[in-house]
């Protein structure tokens, strides 16, 4: 775990019951995460995927690089252009710093329209166990 180091990139499909299945877990029940029909209603092509999702997403990227005892202490990230059906978006990420056995991953997740999620993951992992 040093700065600078990349983490490789993580393609995910953007499925339609991706979508729904995240709303339904993290009990989002706003129909633009579920319902097409109203998703279009209210200006929306399709329905999109919500933040709760995304912020798993992110969670499990970081995790899945530096293993399972890895322990995240804090996401921090900002949505942009929507995940909808039919789509792929990308995580990358790279170690902005690191202090002992804690490290800041600057993450960005694309997609066909643009830049879908940007942030920061502070993680920990135990020194014994890298």
């Amino acid at each position: 775990m040093r700065a600078g180091e990349r983490l490789a990139p993580l393609e995910i499909p953007v499925t339609r019951t991706l979508i729904v299945a995240g709303a339904i877990a993290s009990r989002d029940y706003q129909d633009v995460h579920h319902d097409p029909e109203l998703a279009r209603q209210k200006g929306a092509p399709d329905v999109f995927m919500n933040i709760l999702t995304t912020n798993g997403l992110v969670g499990r990227y970081v995790t899945d690089h530096f293993g399972p005892t890895a322990v995240l202490r804090k996401v921090a990230i900002r949505l942009g252009a929507p995940n909808h059906p039919g789509d792929t978006m990308v995580l990358t990420g790279s170690v902005e710093e690191v202090h002992g056995d804690t490290a800041v991953v600057r993450v960005v997740g694309a997609n066909g329209l643009g830049t879908h999620v940007t942030g920061t993951v502070t993680v920990t992992v135990p020194e014994a166990r890298r």
